[in-house]
């Protein structure tokens, strides 16, 4: 399946991408195209995080939220990293304080005049590194806690 969004890609399209490629769509072909496109004409493909898309942004919540939302990824370590990526690609009201060196980071990514492709094929491990950690978090604060919600989990982790 083609998933199609903006170009200039940093925090959520990046993220997203990564948890497409992982737990959605594992033969998913990603298109970078021109922020001023008609987003409403493309109808060969999945568009997300651009304006007014199912999977795009939703109050506090970012695309990659609206991604484990509709797709019903419920992994408490997936839950954890989409507050991070929250906390990095907007200004939610409580954010996570991982998220300020995750934009770090995408940031930098940005500056190294790389395309949108190669960005992915070299950002990728640092979501792998993420997703590790927060499976790391996940499995200490449930250790600490008993049995607990994903509410309870990502409230412990923050």
């Amino acid at each position: 399946m083609k998933w199609i969004t903006r170009e200039k890609i940093k925090v959520d399209r990046v993220a997203c991408p990564w948890l497409i490629q992982h737990f959605v769509d594992p033969q998913a072909e990603f298109l970078f195209l021109p922020h001023e496109t008609d987003w409403s004409k493309i109808d060969k493909g999945i568009v997300f995080d651009v304006p007014n898309c199912e999977l795009g942004h939703n109050g506090e919540d970012v695309s990659f939220n609206s991604i484990l939302k509709k797709y019903r990824l419920s992994d408490p370590a997936l839950v954890l990293l989409g507050e991070i990526v929250r906390a990095a690609d907007s200004r939610p009201s409580n954010p996570h304080p991982a998220g300020e060196g995750l934009r770090w980071i995408a940031r930098g990514f940005s500056e190294l005049g790389l395309s949108d492709h190669k960005i992915l094929e070299r950002e990728f491990v640092v979501y792998d590194a993420l997703y590790q950690e927060c499976k790391r978090q996940m499995t200490n604060a449930t250790k600490s806690s008993g049995a607990a919600s994903l509410f309870e989990i990502a409230s412990i982790v923050r």
